[in-house]
């Protein structure tokens, strides 16, 4: 299958795993070896000033913890837009990526434009990406800046279906239990 990187990946609604449920997830790699990506719209209630106060000068110490996904919940990730690719550890779309071991939290990063900060992320061994696709598990839609930096987080799910449209934004509109409808 074609790398997904860069890519979206919706959570479709049959899609019921907790950690996914409702999830819209940056796909920041995908090879033969596997994928790893973060969930972009699950805000913890945890400021970074309060968690990772090491970051507070790359994130800004008001900013919200996001919950990157079940995989290692205690190691953060930093996605950034930065003005040169190059200085990314890993390079998701355009000028977006996930800072690399090297960037200093006590400076900010140089040309580092915006960042968000995840606690965890999502990982897929090899194959297993492939075949959650293939089975319908996720919708693909390529990402956005908006998308990755989001002040609307929650709603990203909704918008993202509803701006893919067609039958799409139907399911965006379907009521988180259906059987309640």
């Amino acid at each position: 299958m074609e790398s997904a990187r860069g890519q979206l990946l919706i959570a479709g609604p049959a899609l019921i795993d907790p950690n996914f449920r409702r999830t819209v997830v940056l796909v920041v790699e995908h090879g033969e070896q596997g994928a790893l990506g973060l969930v972009l719209n699950r805000p913890s209630q945890t400021t970074i000033g309060e968690a990772v106060p090491q970051l507070e000068q790359l994130v800004g110490s008001e900013d919200e913890l996001y919950v990157g996904g079940p995989v290692q919940p205690s190691a953060v990730l930093v996605l950034a837009e930065l003005e040169d690719p190059a200085d990314a550890g890993l390079i998701a779309f355009d000028n977006v990526g996930v800072l690399g071991l090297g960037a200093s939290a006590h400076e900010p990063a140089a040309g580092v434009r915006c960042a968000r900060a995840f606690a965890g992320h999502a990982g897929w061994g090899p194959g297993q990406l492939d075949s959650e696709l293939e089975r319908g598990d996720w919708m693909l839609e390529p990402a956005r800046h908006e998308d990755a930096f989001s002040a609307g987080a929650q709603e990203l799910w909704t918008d993202v279906l509803t701006r893919k449209g067609g039958s799409y934004a139907l399911v965006a509109r379907m009521p988180a239990d259906p059987s309640l409808n």
